[in-house]
């Protein structure tokens, strides 16, 4: 078992924010010389990987741009990365932006009058584009040409000018909030699911060879269940662990090791940090396990509402410790044996509740 710390040394642990794929951290830049450059070396998603197989395959036997590619899927699960993929397995050049660094239509247009045939361009977050942008992006897709205006008043005229053919990746957390007209005109949709522990205890141990480190087979396991099923989180949590082994434990990653980093870093057996569990257990002392507004839930943590559903409630909703009803946040038994806590009636599940441990 590692050694204890002292208060000095726990500067060095603290992380608010390591399990959460949405806010970025500084140190994901190192996240670039993790990520796979071929589709071989990409790990989950199998039924996306066998069927873009495909269609790169084809498209490169005849030498064609691939067909507009649409990317659905929580934060951290690999969009970007198999974007990158998509172009170095086509021999492509690769362009990226997101949708709101596209401020105005000249913006997209000065991108793409200067890409390459086959270019691979890739747009982050689509569904924030502003409408005017859009329209322009429409005629892109299908003609492979941008109207301009020339002049002003009476004497304004469109020109259409030229464009190589390119494939154009978009990718989105929110589905839901792109247009139809807009999804219409992409020919491949994918849509990216949650990582099993197993899945992404193999991407463990493919960073930590790249990283130089030693992990045991349990450690690596337990990294994977607290990671939220996304390799974004389990490479960040390897990272954390690499330091408490250095430290601690000798350099390897161990599960002791990792269990005592993991309890020092308020992160649970399901990847649930602080502010997850104020979250329930607020629904649960406060308001007797819910029903409670999003609005009034929101004010008692001391967050923003969009923050609450953005970041919060969706894992613990995927998780089934939380539900979303028409008459508020209700907290589910689940939620209750997570927290060692025992599953009463809404009138007396009101009472004080003592802390638990983490793990046993």
């Amino acid at each position: 078992m590692p050694r204890n710390v002292n208060s000095g040394e726990n500067n060095l642990l603290q992380n608010s924010s390591i399990v959460r794929s949405e806010i970025p951290a500084a140190e994901d830049n190192q996240d670039f010389s993790l990520r796979p450059q071929l589709l071989d070396e990409f790990l989950g998603q199998n039924s996306v990987k066998k069927n873009l197989s495909v269609f790169i395959e084809a498209a490169r036997t005849r030498q064609e741009s691939l067909d507009h590619l649409f990317l659905i899927g929580p934060p951290g699960l690999g969009k970007t990365t198999l974007a990158q993929i998509t172009a170095h397995e086509l021999g492509a050049d690769f362009k990226v932006t997101s949708a709101p660094a596209l401020e105005k239509p000249k913006d997209l247009a000065g991108i793409l009058s200067t890409i390459t045939p086959r270019t691979v361009f890739f747009i982050d977050e689509i569904h924030r584009l502003k409408p005017a942008i859009e329209e322009m992006l429409y005629i892109a897709m299908e003609d492979f040409e941008l109207d301009w205006i020339i002049g002003q008043g009476a004497a304004a005229r469109t020109v259409r000018i030229p464009i190589p053919h390119f494939t154009l990746v978009g990718a989105t957390t929110k589905a839901g909030m792109v247009s139809s007209p807009l999804i219409s005109r992409f020919g491949i949709i994918q849509r990216f699911s949650y990582y099993p522990p197993e899945e992404l205890a193999l991407i463990i141990n493919r960073s930590a060879k790249i990283l130089n480190v030693e992990v045991d087979s349990d450690a690596a396991l337990l990294m994977a269940e607290c990671s939220r099923g996304t390799p974004r989180v389990a490479n960040r949590v390897l990272r954390r662990m690499r330091d408490f082994a250095q430290i601690f434990g000798g350099g390897r990653i161990t599960k002791p090791v990792v269990t005592e980093g993991l309890q020092r870093l308020g992160i649970d057996s399901l990847g649930l940090e602080k502010y997850d569990r104020e979250i329930l257990l607020s629904i649960i002392q406060n308001y007797g396990g819910g029903p409670v507004g999003a609005e009034t839930l929101a004010i008692s943590i001391g967050e923003s509402i969009d923050t609450l559903e953005d970041y919060y409630e969706p894992y613990l909703i995927q998780c089934g410790l939380l539900q979303r009803t028409a008459r508020g946040r209700i907290v589910n038994e689940k939620a209750y044996r997570h927290l060692g806590l025992p599953f009463t009636s809404a009138e007396n599940s009101g009472r004080n509740v003592q802390n638990h441990l983490l793990f046993d």
